[in-house]
């Protein structure tokens, strides 16, 4: 009766561990500038997290690929740069249209400086 239920026959779902080590926090359009081996290009994250974020693109780098990021948080004044590396991608798929097309990147040398005001800035509600 580990699992709440009377007979191990009853069917139950096990939850996965929690995988992230960090706090992240929805923003609602973060303007992100990229620069790496094909040129400057734009896009936006929604999702920000100490070790990276989520970049909203139709047509996302692939896993490995590094390149060099800047962005500002709200209310900053000054940007934040680093190294970041795609650790993952999602395609558009006209089928789930409510899944966006963009890619999950980790930064890679974000300054201790910087990595305290982004955790600052998820900190506060």
């Amino acid at each position: 009766m580990a699992n709440g239920r009377d007979s191990e026959s009853d069917t139950f779902v096990q939850l996965r561990t929690e995988r992230r080590k960090n706090l992240r926090k929805s923003i609602l359009v973060l303007k992100i500038k990229g620069e790496g081996e094909k040129g400057v290009f734009f896009g936006y994250a929604n999702i920000l997290g100490k070790g990276g974020m989520f970049i909203t693109t139709v047509n996302p780098m692939k896993p490995g690929e590094e390149f060099d990021i800047s962005f500002r948080l709200p209310g900053a004044d000054r940007d934040i740069r680093c190294r970041c590396k795609v650790v993952w991608r999602r395609q558009f798929d006209p089928t789930t249209l409510k899944r966006e097309p963009g890619m999950g990147i980790q930064f890679l040398d974000l300054p201790e400086d910087m990595a305290n005001e982004v955790q600052s800035y998820l900190s506060r509600a």
